[in-house]
């Protein structure tokens, strides 16, 4: 696009390819850009709460994703719009900030551009309706903040960390299992915390899993789990007390750097070449024996002599450990990884009270289980299931799960789900419309009825009237000043959620409410549109 002057000095756009190109400018921009946000948020509304629907999507290459997490549902979605992409990013950034509420915060946002879009229609400037929004965000998060308490915990009482858990687990695949689930992926999280700092390394946390079994055999195990083997059959399965090895270095005698070539023109040359194998191979072994380790990790293969050998020594090897699995065998260990043969010392040696190899199945598949760990901060979440969708699953919903405890040790402030938090904001953000003199009042007041989309997807997707669940709620909060009163989605008899014990943590309530306020506030400002002409 460029800027070019006629004869008589008056401006006018030059749109190069303009044949090629479409151009949308002004309200119908706005209203375009609005309608698709809100086809990527109506698509998510459905998979809201306990009782949410789950998508399936399938890939180009025919793997089939059963889901109902939000961010999965748009990343796995091929979104070409570009307002499309902007509310995928937002979700994708809930997920990587909080963990949680990625399918709230895009609702959410769709809801704000359709209340915006009926102001846009009685003439209010776009800018106005955005300086209103980021007036109200502020209102709707001081009141959560005024309406959030507080949890103690410790590494022997978590149970209201378990019960925050469950509230995320509730609308996932396997609710059914959700205090098993809740306390595993909280025991997980403190076992890796740093309580004094207020800090959790989400890296020492590994998730793996294997096809078989039923969900309630997951387990959390307070060590490292390896899908290997040990490398020989013959070799020792149960190594107690166990000193590690954590090697880089390949069992194989040195290869020159240069191109070469071995010319061997008798059985005594051969014979030779064969002996210095051998002692190259003794070498390495006897290094090995002599630090004190009685088992080797290490990162290449080695070839059937070296295993023979090792076998004969009586010292258990596992070959073809990725390099992210060692880096945490050396933490929980304790070790160190050794880059060269020459450098292994009894100082560099990993140690495990228990290092076991166990079948699954009918299959014969084994895995690694490195248990008692010297520094064992390091932890394994096992998860089995029926299928490979069911895990993957699984895998997702402990995820968000983990960063829920880890969000509770960061901020240890929660506020009350089933859309009581949602309810009590916009009461605040109506109440505060009232005393803005300007055009942002009508706003606040879009803003106030865009939170309670939550609430009304909530009652939808659980089977309720929407609007007499809203209006009654809605009332009982004002009448009662309850802020703790939602939507009864698991239909037990009660509004009180204090009482159903459903709760979400204040950071992913707040991180919701803005992230939303500021997408919407970049949707609003856009009012020319020049995208490549899908007709051309």
């Amino acid at each position: 696009m460029s800027l070019a002057f006629d004869d008589y000095g008056r401006p006018y756009i030059i749109v190069k390819e303009q044949d090629t190109k479409s151009r949308v400018k002004g309200l119908q921009a706005q209203k375009q850009n609005i309608s698709a946000a809100r086809a990527v948020a109506n698509i998510l509304r459905t998979s809201l709460g306990p009782k949410g629907m789950d998508k399936m999507l399938q890939s180009g290459d025919g793997d089939v994703c059963v889901t109902n997490d939000g961010a999965t549902i748009l990343e796995q979605m091929e979104v070409e719009n570009q307002i499309g992409k902007l509310l995928v990013e937002l979700s994708r950034s809930q997920d990587h900030e909080i963990g949680d509420g990625t399918t709230g915060v895009v609702v959410m946002a769709g809801s704000m551009l359709e209340q915006a879009e009926g102001l846009l229609d009685r003439g209010v400037h776009p800018l106005r309706i955005a300086e209103g929004y980021e007036m109200a965000s502020k209102v709707a998060v001081a009141k959560l903040e005024s309406i959030a308490q507080t949890f103690d915990y410790a590494n022997n009482n978590y149970e209201q960390l378990v019960k925050t858990c469950m509230t995320t687990l509730s609308s996932k695949i396997i609710g059914r299992c959700k205090k098993e689930m809740a306390e595993i992926c909280v025991k997980a999280v403190l076992a890796v915390a740093d309580l004094d700092r207020k800090d959790v390394n989400m890296d020492l946390i590994k998730i793996e899993s294997k096809v078989g079994g039923k969900l309630e055999d997951t387990q959390l195990i307070n060590g490292i789990l390896l899908d290997k083997e040990i490398s020989h059959p013959q070799m020792a399965k149960t190594i107690e007390d166990a000193r590690i090895a954590i090697l880089t270095c390949p069992f194989e005698p040195p290869k020159p750097k240069t191109k070469h070539k071995v010319d061997i023109d008798t059985a005594e040359k051969y014979a030779d070449l064969q002996q210095l194998e051998q002692d190259y191979f003794k070498s390495m072994v006897k290094q090995c024996k002599d630090s004190g380790a009685n088992l080797i990790i290490c990162q290449w293969g080695f070839d059937d002599e070296a295993n023979h050998m090792l076998m004969h020594e009586q010292l258990p090897a596992v070959r073809w450990v990725g390099g992210v699995e060692l880096e945490l065998i050396a933490i929980a260990t304790g070790g160190r990884i050794v880059p060269r043969f020459q450098e292994l010392t009894p100082a560099k040696l990993g140690k495990a009270g228990k290092v076991r190899e166990v079948g699954f199945g009918t299959t014969k598949d084994r895995m690694l289980y490195i248990e008692n760990c010297h520094n064992s901060r390091a932890v394994t979440i096992f998860v089995r299931g029926g299928n490979k969708m069911m895990i993957d699953e699984t895998k997702r919903s402990l995820h968000d799960a983990i960063c829920v405890a880890r969000n509770l040790i960061r901020n240890n402030k929660v506020v009350y789900g089933g859309g009581s938090a949602e309810i009590a904001c916009s009461l605040a953000v109506e109440a505060a419309a009232d005393t803005i003199p300007g055009v942002e009042q009508y706003a606040f007041r879009a803003f106030a009825d865009a939170l309670e989309a939550i609430p009304i997807a909530l009652a939808e997707n659980s089977g309720l009237p929407p609007i007499d669940s809203l209006t009654a709620v809605k009332a009982r909060q004002l009448a009662e000043n309850n802020p703790y009163l939602g939507i009864d989605c698991l239909d037990i008899g009660t509004n009180d959620m204090t009482k159903q014990g459903v709760f979400e943590t204040l950071i992913g309530k707040c991180q919701q409410i803005t992230l939303a306020t500021q997408v919407v506030k970049m949707i609003l400002k856009i009012d020319d549109v020049i995208a490549p002409n899908a007709y051309a």
